[in-house]
């Protein structure tokens, strides 16, 4: 069995939980969330806003899906409450954001910008032109537009400029003039 998977979650108020077909259904006053528990080896537990999900057998494929199916519910009621936030930086002489309508114009030492369309149910907010901050109530939406993002011009290791998370880490690198790589 899933430790993750046994965990019982609180259902916060003004949020639905329903189920039925195999799919877990997760809405509040203006948005809704749809979760695939597409097999048949789990039972959904909904009462005195609790939710539970119980799995019918003890495979391995039955116990990954269980947790996963839980951290998926969880994710969605912390996105409809309170929402997910995903913070860039950008950095590099020249480099930065703008924000018009639903396009997002990157300036990233290309010839040409790169714009990319905001996907819905996402907005990206830029009030420094050096940093970027991505929220929606869809976890998995927030997460791999950021990540595409970031992938535009990812951080590179020896001056440390691009596109990167805000609480991301680079291990920066020492260059060929080193102080170890001069010839004797």
């Amino acid at each position: 069995m899933s430790r993750i998977g046994k965990r019982v979650l609180d259902i916060p108020s003004g949020v639905d939980v329903s189920f039925n077909n195999n799919i877990i259904l997760i809405k509040n006053a203006t948005n809704k969330l749809e979760i695939n528990a597409s097999s048949n080896d789990f039972d959904v537990k909904v009462e005195n806003n609790k939710f539970s999900i119980i799995a019918k057998n003890d495979l391995k494929a039955t116990a990954m899906m269980h947790g996963t199916i839980n951290a998926l519910v969880k994710n969605a009621l912390l996105g409809l409450t309170k929402g997910c936030t995903k913070q860039l930086k950008i950095v590099g002489v020249g480099y930065k954001a703008a924000v018009a309508g639903d396009k997002l114009t990157l300036n990233l030492g290309y010839s040409k910008p790169v714009i990319m369309q905001i996907p819905e149910g996402v907005k990206v907010e830029a009030k420094v032109p050096t940093e970027l901050s991505i929220t929606g109530y869809n976890k998995e939406v927030v997460g791999q537009f950021a990540a595409e993002v970031r992938s535009k011009r990812p951080p590179e290791p020896y001056k440390g400029k691009g596109v990167m998370y805000a609480d991301e880490i680079i291990q920066r690198k020492v260059g060929k003039t080193a102080e170890g790589s001069k010839g004797k």
